[in-house]
């Protein structure tokens, strides 16, 4: 299955792995250590995070250590970035069109 960012940061778990690792590669172990889940349930987000490209997996001797890909995420900073700029634009609209409103009360309330 062809597995893009969005299906890593959907789910709130794969998310806080990507927190944890974002500051420090971990072995799989210390990873599970920080959820009341399964190891096997850690594997298989660990899984996911990988087929993703949001992390790598390395091993070292007996350990496998997982270490984040960041990079992969400008995609999502991307996409956000294309739906800020259209309601910034028109929540500028907006303000511009209150502003007029208002003065108009305003040269309205003068003239009584």
């Amino acid at each position: 299955m062809r597995r893009d960012v969005f299906q890593a940061i959907a789910d709130p778990t794969r998310r806080e792995i990507i927190h944890l690792i974002a500051h420090k590669t971990l072995n799989l172990n210390a990873v599970a250590e920080n959820f009341d889940v399964s190891r096997p349930a850690i594997s298989k987000h660990i899984k996911i995070l990988s087929e993703c490209g949001l992390i790598v997996i390395k091993q070292q001797g007996r350990e496998r250590y997982c270490e984040a890909r960041l990079d992969r995420l400008n995609e999502v900073s991307h996409w956000v970035e294309q739906y800020r700029e259209f309601w910034n634009q028109k929540l500028d609209s907006l303000g511009v069109y209150l502003n007029t409103k208002q003065k108009q009360q305003k040269k309205k309330g003068n003239k009584k």
